[in-house]
C-alpha cells in the first residue's frame, strides 16, 4: 500500500507528507471506521470511541516498536536506528490540543456522539491535516 501511494503520490505530483496524512492514514483505518460504525449503530458508542483510540495507542506501541525489534535482531544490521525528531515538541502540542478539542466537542454535546460532534471531529481532522502539511512543506520565500 505504501509503494502504491508513493507511486500514485509522485505520479500526481502530491507531496509525500501529503499522501501519509490523508491516503496512507484513510487506507490503514477503514477496518477501524467500519467495527466502529458497526458498534455505534448498535448503540455503543463507547466502544466506538474506545476501539479508536485503542487502535492508536496498539500501533503506536506495539505496530511501530516490533518492526524495529525485528530489524535490528538480524546479525550485520544496526542495534539502533535514529528517528528524525525535528518539530516533536510542537507535534505533541497539537496531539494534546487535539485530544482536550475532542474531548470538549463530546462534551458539549452532552456526552452524545451526535450529528455536529462528527461534523466538529471532521473540521479538527482537516485543521490538523491543514497544519501539517504547512508545516512540513517547503515554501519559497524569495518569492
Amino acid at each position: 500500500m505504501v509503494d502504491w501511494a508513493e507511486i500514485i503520490g509522485n505520479t500526481l505530483g502530491i507531496p509525500p507528507i501529503v499522501m501519509g496524512l490523508t491516503f496512507l492514514a484513510a487506507g490503514t483505518s477503514v477496518p477501524d471506521l467500519l467495527s466502529s460504525v458497526i458498534v455505534a449503530r448498535r448503540g455503543q458508542g463507547d466502544m466506538a470511541v474506545s476501539s479508536s483510540i485503542g487502535s492508536n495507542i496498539f500501533d503506536i506501541l506495539v505496530g511501530l516498536p516490533l518492526p524495529w525489534i525485528i530489524y535490528t535482531a538480524y546479525p550485520g544490521k544496526p542495534s539502533s536506528v535514529t528517528v528524525g525528531a525535528d518539530g516533536v515538541g510542537v507535534s505533541i502540542a497539537i496531539l494534546i490540543g487535539m485530544v482536550i478539542l475532542i474531548i470538549s466537542t463530546i462534551h458539549f454535546n452532552g456526552w452524545k456522539l451526535t450529528k455536529s460532534a462528527g461534523t466538529m471531529m471532521f473540521v479538527l481532522y482537516l485543521a490538523f491535516v491543514a497544519q501539517a502539511i504547512l508545516r512540513e512543506l517547503p515554501f519559497d520565500t524569495c518569492g
